[in-house]
């Protein structure tokens, strides 16, 4: 038997093809005089694929090679294909399975079809199941008439596919591409969709490019039946090894009805995002080989008004609710002795129909020698210097130039035990106008002018530390007085020095340009104390600050600060900040915020006060109180609830609110949330808002999709 077995093996291997070797191994083998049967343990090698059956059949007159009962076949180490019945065409290198069936052992995904022809790189699949859970009684499986897979892309093809959850229809798509490689692929992605009464029907399609390892491109046409429609695009690239970036544009056209019905100011939204960081930028961009880091970092972004942000996605939680936006260009150039740099900073209000009078920093020029020492590093100095184009297209601007040179002498004593310094600060501003007012303000001036001043600052510290069996105590204590100089001013700073240093007038047109903060006699006051574990953790944090003036046209006492941080437990921690104003025997800002982390329960709420003293208006409040707060509760493995309240007690206005579930089991989460959001929108009044709210279904097949993205949330908004 054993002969016939090597006399079979050495048959195959000489008669089929040289360039198609084929090992045979079977525990019986018999020859007849065109059919060679094995059984018992059949084990073909071919190729690339390791295959076992109960038995095996060639026919050397057709070249067929069929495998049969219990058959299993390996690719790649990578997949396993299973079935009853394969046959091996072996001049047209074709092999079929039936029934078939083939699991990823990457992804866990498994197909189980009638038959399967592979050729070459190809599969063809008929009428079959595919699913990532488990087999006997999966949770969610696609049913399908066709399927073609490529070996060498790992790309998947199906034909008019039906999801189920579990026996359950629930969609159907004509055709799904997805690839099984964790690789980068150009394809469709998953669907966003979602249905409002008041928009109606919302589909969005993403379409991903990835042709290259350097870039790749996401492009989202979107329609809401009774909106719109419109398309944003996302490119990323990489144009060397220390630099990136990324491009976002967009467009959203809305249809004349609803333009009228809402009262919006426009009908096409559009904008741009551009960001970029490049971390050598001079060596690389000038072909210099300086020492010193250089770096290039761009943040720009530009819309004709704040919906661009908010039909960007269907999600309501990702809206935009600032009423500024900032584009900044930074490049700076630092060595151990000095720091270059240029900033450019846009602003654009959204609450305007146009941006004309906002100022802008376009750009500044800055200038920093790090501090140098002297005798025996008890004097140090050093120098900043910043130059500012104070840029708008209507009504005055201004180039501002500040320099600020501190000198310090510094040692210890009482066996260093006590730090002491004194400084001489060195401050200057000077501010030359351009432009006219387009409706001049009656008595305003502007005239070219500096200020310049020089003041005194003496410094006494100490910190204490003291080890305890089970803890660590650490004190500090610092004292700081503060004695103002000499100061010389004219021009503007001479005539706005009445109002601008008056704090309820600094809202003003006129003190626009005006930033000098009075510096007299002071004493500044701090204590901050620690305590650590035996293992170094802070349980404690407390902080005290008192500003004392000596000036008698001003308050004696300035704001009291208390900050403190507690950790009682574990897993329980409280933290706290205020300021107490004397004069007003008042609460300025008062900042309160609870934590309970656990395995299971992540707890938080906070609030925030603020009263700035000022009178308080019809379009201007001093006052703040706002209160946010968020509940997650994990109850098992499979089970999570999640809770999130915003509120503005000042305005009585509910800002946002979400509670909802998540199950997650291995091959698929369902979640179900309720949102609701106050966002903003730009109307014919300017200030206007549009309270939204959403029921939000999360449906993700695992592993053909990944927990946590927003794209497997679909929407329904709700009746306002």
């Amino acid at each position: 038997m054993l002969k016939n077995f090597f006399l079979l093996l050495t048959f195959l291997l000489v008669t089929l093809n040289a360039s198609e070797k084929i090992e045979i191994y079977a525990t019986s083998i018999t020859a007849g005089k065109n059919i060679v049967k094995a059984v018992d343990g059949v084990s073909v090698v071919y190729k690339e694929y390791y295959l076992s059956a109960k038995e095996a059949i060639y026919n050397k007159e057709s070249g067929y090679l069929e495998l049969f009962g219990n058959i299993k076949a390996s690719y790649r180490d990578n997949y396993r294909i299973l079935g009853n019945y394969a046959k091996l065409d072996i001049s047209k290198k074709e092999k079929s399975f039936q029934p078939f069936y083939m699991l990823d052992k990457n992804l866990n995904i498994w197909i189980s079809a009638k038959k399967g022809i592979a050729k070459d790189k190809d599969i063809a699949i008929s009428s079959g199941i595919l699913s990532g859970c488990d087999q006997k009684n999966p949770l969610w499986k696609m049913q399908f008439s066709s399927s073609a897979y490529d070996y060498n892309t790992k790309w998947l093809d199906l034909y008019n596919t039906t999801l189920y959850i579990y026996d359950i229809p629930v969609f159907y798509m004509p055709y799904i591409g997805y690839s099984l490689d964790i690789r980068r692929k150009t394809g469709l992605l998953v669907p966003g969709a979602g249905i409002s009464d008041s928009e109606g029907f919302y589909y969005q399609q993403p379409f991903y490019i990835a042709e290259y390892d350097e870039w790749d491109l996401e492009i989202r046409p979107q329609i809401r039946t009774n909106r719109g429609y419109g398309v944003y695009s996302d490119l990323r690239f990489l144009d060397s090894p220390i630099s990136k970036g990324s491009m976002r544009v967009g467009y959203f056209k809305e249809y004349d009805r609803y333009v009228k019905k809402n009262d919006l100011v426009n009908e096409n939204h559009y904008g741009f995002n551009f960001t970029y960081k490049n971390s050598d930028v001079i060596n690389q961009w000038f072909y210099q080989n300086v020492k010193g880091e250089s770096g290039l970092y761009v943040d720009i972004i530009n819309m004709n008004d704040v919906d661009y942000i908010n039909l960007a996605s269907n999600n309501s939680l990702e809206t935009n609710t600032a009423k500024q936006i900032l584009s900044r260009v930074n490049i700076f150039y630092n060595t151990d002795s000095n720091y270059i740099a240029s900033y450019f900073k846009y602003y654009k209000n959204l609450e305007e129909k146009n941006n004309d009078n906002t100022l802008q920093q376009l750009p500044t020029l800055h200038y920093h020698h790090y501090i140098d020492t002297f005798i025996d590093d008890h004097l140090i100095y050093n120098v900043d210097m910043k130059s500012s184009n104070i840029y708008r297209v209507v009504n005055k601007t201004a180039l501002q130039t500040d320099l600020n040179i501190p000198v310090t002498l510094q040692t210890t004593a009482f066996n260093e035990y006590l730090n002491l310094s004194y400084s001489a600060n060195l401050y200057a501003q000077y501010t030359k106008f351009r432009a006219t007012e387009l409706l001049p303000i009656v008595g305003a001036e502007y005239d070219n002018g500096y200020f310049a001043r020089n003041y005194h600052s003496f410094v006494a510290s100490t910190e204490l530390a003291r080890a305890f069996e089970s803890m660590t105590h650490v004190i500090s204590f610092g004292a700081e007085y503060t004695l103002g100089g000499r100061e010389m001013r004219d021009g503007y700073y001479e005539d706005n020095l009445d109002m601008c240093s008056d704090p309820e007038q600094q809202n003003n047109p006129e003190c626009d340009f005006y930033n000098i903060k009075n510096i007299d006699e002071s004493l500044a006051l701090e204590f901050t104390q620690f305590l650590y574990d035996a293992k170094g953790n802070e349980i404690f944090y407390n902080r005290l600050a008192q500003h004392i003036t000596y000036l008698d046209s001003q308050s004696k006492y300035g704001e009291l600060e208390n900050e403190l941080d507690l950790k009682i437990t574990k897993k329980f921690s409280v933290y706290n900040n205020m300021f107490f104003n004397f004069d007003e025997t008042k609460f300025s800002k008062i900042f309160n915020q609870l934590t309970y982390t656990t395995d299971s329960i992540e707890l938080e709420i906070s609030h925030l006060y603020k009263n700035e003293f000022l009178k308080k208006t019809h379009e201007y409040t001093p006052f703040t109180s706002y209160i946010t707060s968020s509940a997650r509760y994990n109850f098992n493995n499979h089970y999570s609830y999640n809770f999130r309240y915003d509120y503005d007690l000042e305005e009585n206005i509910k800002k946002s609110l979400e509670v909802g579930f998540l199950y997650k089991k291995r091959c698929w989460d369902f979640g179900l949330r309720y949102v609701e959001n106050n966002r903003p929108q730009l109307t014919q009044d300017r200030e206007s808002s549009v309270y939204d709210k959403y029921i939000y279904i999360t449906v993700v097949l695992r592993p053909l999709m990944k927990s946590g993205n927003r794209s497997a949330d679909y929407g329904v908004k709700l009746p306002q």
